[in-house]
């Protein structure tokens, strides 16, 4: 992306050495330093491609290649961001090359002998249009790095750092379709923290906040493949998505997480006591007949189990067939 701050650069292709010193000298006294030069097709092709320059004053007949098909190898070479005014030099006066001239991508003309008052307004006027296109690529990448600044925030817990309830919706259900199509199990991994209502209400919701982010930075840890997720799911709550991954797989897991909460060593109402998590599984072999409801009730069944079985553990549920 060309920055603002750069001084106009122009090429000057034309093959009458006489021409060519002639208007860059024209350039430099309108304040344009040292113009690039090229007397042939392939030496503009050239310069173009390393130099990008802002302007090119286009012979439009030149002894190897004609310049309207100089004009139209450059529009096609062109990034998306960046756009080079093309002037034609030309002695031509029929409509029809003109005509041809702008359809090839030139952007206006000027006629031999060119007059140095008019090579000057014309140059202006392409400045202000470069400029232009200089401005409106800087507001596009500000919109667009804003526009993915929201995303990530309309995705992401704001206390935590992960994803968020609305990007496990959205996941979840691109997993399970990958799954479908791949013919592998997919599993669902409901987390929960252990009495985390008493730890609110004995150390308050500072500590609270604090103890959230620690767990969830564990369960974050437990997703490193680029298709897992790890996501808040609501209050104390959270939810691993795993892809490719049976029951045996997902305890695995779960029991890691399980494990990494408790070597955290959050105190939890007495010395001896610290802040822990259940576990509740599912996993399913995504088919016509099954779906993803199910799975999360399934899992969420497995978590409640856990709970009544006196916590910190880890439980296997059962999916069957709506």
């Amino acid at each position: 992306m060309k920055k603002r701050t750069e001084a106009l650069k122009v090429l000057v292709v034309e093959d009458s050495k006489v021409t060519l010193k002639v208007l860059c000298n024209f350039l430099e006294r309108m304040g344009i330093p040292a113009p690039l030069k090229a007397e042939t097709g392939q030496d503009a092709i050239a310069i173009y491609r390393k130099e990008r320059p802002d302007i090119i004053l286009l012979d439009a007949q030149l002894p190897d290649i004609d310049g309207f098909d100089i004009a139209r190898q450059i529009r096609a070479s062109e990034q998306k961001d960046d756009w080079t005014a093309i002037l034609f030099l030309t002695s031509m006066t029929k409509d029809a090359d003109l005509a041809r001239g702008i359809e090839v991508g030139g952007d206006d003309y000027l006629m031999k002998p060119v007059s140095e008052v008019v090579l000057h307004a014309k140059v202006r006027a392409m400045r202000r249009l470069v400029e232009m296109q200089r401005d409106l690529v800087d507001v596009t990448h500000q919109l667009n790095a804003a526009n993915k600044e929201l995303q990530r925030l309309s995705t992401t817990d704001g206390l935590t750092g992960i994803s968020n309830r609305r990007m496990f919706d959205e996941l979840s259900v691109r997993e399970w379709r990958r799954c479908e199509r791949m013919k592998k199990p997919v599993a669902l991994v409901m987390i929960d923290i252990d009495n985390f209502k008493l730890f609110n209400d004995q150390y308050g919701h500072q500590a609270g906040d604090d103890c959230l982010r620690a767990v969830a930075g564990q369960v974050a840890r437990a997703a490193p493949r680029a298709t897992d997720l790890a996501a808040r799911y609501g209050g104390e709550e959270f939810v691993l998505v795993l892809g490719e991954t049976d029951a045996d797989g997902a305890r695995w897991v779960a029991e890691n997480v399980r494990q990494h909460v408790a070597d955290l060593g959050i105190p939890h109402g007495t010395p001896q006591r610290r802040v822990t998590v259940s576990c509740g599984i599912a996993s399913v072999m995504p088919e016509k007949g099954l779906a993803l409801d199910a799975l999360l009730r399934a899992a969420d069944q497995a978590l409640y189990r856990a709970k009544e079985s006196g916590r910190d553990r880890v439980v296997v549920g059962a999916y069957g067939k709506l």
